[in-house]
């Protein structure tokens, strides 16, 4: 690589004058500037601007750790974080925990080790542990998907309760009295909460807890939606319906990348959906719309939650007086969108 060193020797000046010519111009004489901007643009010369800011205190890299890049809801998470971050001036350095606890350890160390501006993060770690972890080192930072518990972070989350009960009231006023819940790993919050929404509307109902039956999945993908689905046509008293709600965090069919594994698996079996099946999924993205059968989604608005998150993210390391800035529990509704896939009850 091209230093800054070698840019001197070549111009015949000094590490200083090169140093003037980037940062403060109006010091150098015309004829000097014109001669080491042309060694610059030569070499190739490129400025490191990582020390200078690290000296500051002020990167201009915002990280974003996200369950499942795969997932589209986090890509328009993404999406919208880094339209806040570039508005500001600023970048967003976008990686992908898989759900795995040891994996978001490690990319907290890094984020630690390059002293980031700040960090967005949907936990996959459910214990907290490596969010007390990286407190230690007094990098600011957001949750995504997931409420804060206590008064020390910002997070922008939705209300995955109210979530699970419209995609479950849904389903009863269309006739069905049983509903199974494609579930995710059981230990996200997210997860937990869509089910208690479930629990909630069939309650109102009059309907006991076990009109829910209840299929977790190791992952929330579409693998894992096809592997309950052969489950759930195994089951000797199959439900009427089935509520898919998760989406890299979700229950139900958790999310919609389970629910359209759940649909592939009915129709390579010849169900029909849904005059043998009705399902609902959550999130409702980009190709909930554009499946065979346009699937029934629980929307979540994933642009708004990357945009706010960094917002609140930015306001927090741009104040004059960080500690002056007051953290905040954002909590967005979700929207129900009914599509064909649940539309015509037994």
């Amino acid at each position: 690589m091209v230093g800054i060193k070698d840019v001197a020797n070549h111009a015949g000046v000094s590490v200083g004058t090169v140093s003037n010519v980037i940062n403060r111009p109006d010091m150098v004489s015309e004829e000097t500037r014109h001669r080491v901007q042309s060694v610059i643009d030569r070499l190739g010369f490129v400025r490191s601007e990582s020390a200078p800011q690290l000296r500051a205190g002020q990167s201009r890299i915002m990280a974003l750790l996200v369950l499942d890049m795969g997932n589209p809801f986090f890509v328009d998470v993404a999406r919208g974080a880094e339209r806040a971050a570039r508005d500001a001036g600023l970048r967003v350095m976008m990686c992908n925990s898989g759900q795995s606890p040891s994996e978001e350890a490690e990319y907290l160390a890094l984020f630690a080790e390059q002293r980031v501006r700040g960090v967005l993060l949907t936990p996959a770690d459910a214990t907290g542990r490596n969010i007390e972890a990286f407190r230690r080192h007094a990098i600011p930072f957001v949750l995504v998907d997931r409420v804060a518990d206590g008064a020390t972070e910002c997070s922008v989350s939705v209300d995955d309760v109210q979530g699970g009960a419209l995609a479950v009231r849904h389903l009863l006023d269309t006739g069905h009295r049983s509903v199974a819940y494609v579930s995710g790993p059981v230990g996200l919050n997210q997860v937990k909460d869509r089910r208690e929404g479930a629990l909630q509307a069939l309650a109102e109902a009059g309907l006991p807890a076990s009109a829910l039956r209840e299929l977790p999945t190791e992952r929330l993908d579409v693998s894992a939606g096809r592997d309950a689905g052969a489950r759930l046509l195994g089951l000797a008293e199959r439900p009427t319906s089935v509520f898919c709600a998760n989406d890299l965090l979700a229950l139900f069919c958790a999310n919609d990348l389970l629910a359209l594994g759940v649909l592939q698996a009915m129709y390579a079996a010849g169900v029909r959906v849904p005059e043998d099946i009705a399902i609902v999924g959550y999130d409702d993205i980009e190709f909930a719309a554009a499946a065979v059968v346009p699937l029934t989604s629980v929307r979540r608005p994933a642009v708004t939650m990357g945009t706010m998150a960094a917002e609140l993210l930015l306001e927090e390391t741009e104040s004059e007086a960080p500690q002056r800035h007051e953290h905040r529990r954002v909590v967005l509704q979700p929207e129900l969108v009914v599509r064909r896939s649940s539309l015509v009850p037994r």
